[in-house]
């Protein structure tokens, strides 16, 4: 039986829960893109099944931020997904911050694991620093999946260079997250 990916791009693309902007850019449009590139990767790879949360760069999920996350958190439990990724863009007042780095429920979980290795896989692919795995229980998608769950902050929207990456190069992204879930399941 296929492992079961659930690819949630972070965020809408207007409010409720609309993300970060830098550089130019929207979190929401950059993480759309690499979700469907990661979604892609791993459809074609019989090992898995992927979705992703949002399926057209225009879809408004929930009418609250909270209805928002509920939905994504909702659709992996009732489709039985033995992952969940959140995809995001970090920010920083410091426009000099960069680097990738992931937040778990806890340390202790399977998803600490899957974190440290997408990390890698990401860090390896693209060169962006690896800011390390920390713990987050209050963060939504963490509490309340019933999965092992990552958020991934992929690189810092207001970092010229990060953010030129994410916009310029999602298929490289997604690869390194892709490699990194191949190395978690023992399969790269």
């Amino acid at each position: 039986m296929a492992i079961r990916i659930y690819v949630d791009q972070g965020h809408n693309p207007v409010n409720p829960n609309a993300g970060a902007e830098g550089n130019g850019y929207r979190e929401q449009d950059l993480v759309y893109t690499i979700g469907k590139s990661l979604e892609a990767l791993l459809n074609a790879n019989p090992n898995f099944e992927a979705r992703t949360s949002r399926n057209s760069p225009d879809e408004i999920l929930g009418t609250s931020t909270t209805s928002s996350l509920a939905i994504r958190v909702n659709e992996a439990n009732a489709w039985g997904a033995d992952a969940f990724l959140s995809l995001h863009a970090n920010a920083s007042a410091q426009s000099r911050a960069s680097g990738s780095e992931a937040f778990v429920y806890s340390t202790t979980s399977p998803a600490f694991v899957l974190a440290e290795n997408v990390l890698v896989g990401l860090s390896e692919a693209t060169g962006l620093m690896n800011r390390g795995v920390y713990p987050r229980p209050t963060l939504y998608v963490l509490r309340k999946t019933q999965m092992p769950a990552v958020l991934l902050e992929i690189g810092f929207i207001t970092n010229a260079g990060d953010a030129a990456l994410m916009a310029e190069n999602p298929d490289l992204i997604a690869r390194g997250i892709y490699n990194g879930i191949l190395r978690y399941y023992g399969l790269g």
